[in-house]
């Protein structure tokens, strides 16, 4: 692994594959860092012809910690948005989406497809409506659009959200263990032993309960994009689990709605997961067929 300068930080990240490859920037989503990507998913992807990159947002993992913010009052802001108020977050999504952009020009990396998942569809909506002659491609995985008509996670997975972490690491573990299971959709068991070392090596890794409160509070004052979206030409794959408890599957038909040409791949039985090995051929197969088609497309016309 590796860091870069880039949006005035430091951003750790990691490759896969080879550098004359289309580049695939994974973003990851709230308080996860680039070790959510699985490795051997990551190594999949760049067997198919990308020059993938993972890393970790700002404030998650060993990215730099914004910790002159402060530490957020989290129920405070939700009765400051409930009231109407206008919320100040630390920082914003366009912030998130402008250290990813910083990222590929750190590495000489023109242009991406750009994927992420959860917080990181957001910022990967961000980076195709301010920045789109850097993407080749959008693919938002159980994302949102910031519309607030869309429907709000279900109280058993929004209590998780507002619980803050242990910090003792084996009870961090369990309460991580009990939180997918109740975000896990019922159509993909996943593998519990891998499950607990993944939660375990993320602990060991950066332990940032703060940091998470910080971009939580910049995922609630997110913009509406839908208007934005609507204007999009960027190719566009949506990707939604059925049984999401926390993004519901709404809000991954609104995104698929909102992008005109958007191609909308629903899958029956995954919640706000990427179940190890259960879904990953579902997914794998889409990101490819989407990435390749582009690439086709592109050729075709030069």
């Amino acid at each position: 692994m590796a860091q870069v300068d880039s949006n005035g930080i430091q951003i750790e990240y990691e490759t896969f594959g080879e550098q004359d490859s289309p580049a695939l920037l994974l973003i990851i989503g709230l308080a996860g860092q680039l070790i959510a990507w699985d490795e051997k998913l990551c190594q999949i992807l760049a067997q198919h012809d990308h020059y993938v990159i993972r890393f970790d947002n700002r404030d998650a993992g060993l990215s730099s910690k914004i910790d002159e913010a402060g530490v957020p009052d989290i129920m405070k802001t939700i009765e400051a948005q409930m009231k109407g108020e206008t919320i100040n977050p630390p920082y914003t999504i366009e912030d998130m989406a402008n250290d990813a952009v910083g990222l590929l020009d750190a590495l000489d990396i023109e242009k991406a497809h750009i994927c992420g998942m959860s917080m990181g569809g957001m910022i990967a909506q961000t980076i195709a409506i301010n920045h789109p002659k850097r993407v080749l491609s959008l693919i938002s995985i159980y994302g949102r659009t910031g519309d607030p008509e869309e429907p709000q996670p279900k109280p058993e997975a929004m209590e998780f959200l507002l619980t803050p972490p242990p910090e003792e690491r084996d009870a961090f573990i369990e309460c991580h263990m009990k939180l997918f299971n109740t975000i896990s959709g019922p159509g993909f068991p996943y593998d519990q032993e891998w499950l607990r070392k993944s939660v375990a090596n993320s602990y060991e890794r950066s332990f940032c309960p703060q940091g998470a409160a910080r971009q939580f509070v910049s995922m609630m004052a997110q913009k509406n994009r839908k208007p934005a979206l609507e204007s999009l030409s960027t190719p566009t794959l949506v990707i939604h689990g059925s049984d999401d408890p926390l993004i519901r599957v709404e809000c991954g038909k609104s995104t698929a709605a909102a992008i005109p040409g958007a191609k909308l791949m629903i899958i029956e039985g995954m919640g706000h997961d990427l179940p190890h090995g259960g879904a990953w051929p579902q997914i794998i197969d889409a990101i490819v067929e989407h990435t390749h088609k582009v690439g086709r497309w592109i050729n075709s016309k030069y």
